[in-house]
């Protein structure tokens, strides 16, 4: 028992003495004036892998930046006159003021938006709207299949490509394995410029031989054959279809609810400090 006494005091001891060590200073790497550089402000730095000679190089270069930023500030403190110090003073305090109310505001809002938007209310919106959507370039409707030359089923895969029965699409994204590229939604409409990503033999210049409406064509390169068929094209600026605008003017009525729900935040802080007698105007 006295042992165990004893061990337990000499634990307390132990600890007491870990309590009333001071802490680590942490270890500074540069001083400018009474401003310091610590080890721990540039321990993410350096990405991992790394060599050594390029992290001395991004450690001596961002020391060096600290300084130099560090120099100008306290020449600019020193040098700057007192209107154009006030001037400043003055943007920063709104900068801070800005920066709170905004983060406020927008947790506020994110609380109580309702993001939920209907398929009526899309249509609706596009409805009332649709002259001020046209198209900034043209949109296709098309399908594609982009494949080897001596693919043994070629003949079976033109076949089904060109008849396109519901059969068929099954049975070709079944062979789609066999395909360097494809895409066989072609009830969807896409931007031309997204055409000439996907089929790089088609450009600016040759579009009009490539890209008309009702089009099916073979195209073959050194080493692979395309199939395309165009069902529609829309020109350009002509009205944007509703089904190619449908996630801009989701965005778009969920942005007019966050203005509408900001100015209500607004208007109903400043009517709580009113009513609270938080706020006054003196007359």
């Amino acid at each position: 028992m006295k042992f165990l006494i004893q061990l337990f005091l000499l634990s307390l001891l132990v600890s007491s003495c870990d309590y009333f060590r001071a802490p680590k200073e942490p270890k500074a790497i540069a001083r400018v004036g009474k401003s310091y550089l610590y080890q721990e402000d540039i321990v993410d730095l350096v990405p991992k892998g790394t060599s050594k000679k390029d992290s001395i190089a991004i450690v001596k270069s961002f020391i060096d930046r600290w300084a130099t930023q560090k120099l100008l500030f306290e020449a600019a403190e020193r040098n700057l006159s007192n209107a154009k110090v006030e001037e400043f003073n003055e943007l920063i305090n709104q900068y801070k003021v800005d920066l709170y109310t905004k983060a406020y505001v927008e947790e506020l809002v994110i609380r109580q938006i309702d993001t939920v938007v209907t398929e009526i209310q899309i249509a609706d919106y596009y409805s009332k709207n649709k002259q001020y959507f046209k198209n900034a370039s043209e949109l296709v409707k098309m399908r594609y299949i982009n494949l080897v030359k001596e693919n043994p089923k070629f003949a079976k895969i033109k076949s089904k490509f060109s008849s396109f029965t519901k059969k068929d699409k099954k049975e070709l994204e079944q062979l789609a394995v066999q395909f360097k590229s494809y895409a066989f939604n072609d009830s969807i409409w896409v931007d031309i410029n997204q055409v000439y990503e996907k089929l790089p033999f088609i450009n600016i210049e040759n579009k009009q031989k490539y890209i008309s409406g009702g089009i099916n064509f073979q195209y073959p390169d050194s080493t692979t054959v395309w199939l395309v068929k165009v069902n529609k094209v829309l020109p350009k600026d002509s009205p944007t279809p509703l089904e190619f605008l449908k996630p801009t003017i989701k965005q778009i009525i969920i942005n007019n609810r966050k203005l509408e729900l900001v100015n209500t935040i607004e208007k109903e802080i400043t009517n709580d400090a009113i009513n609270d007698k938080k706020y006054e105007i003196y007359k």
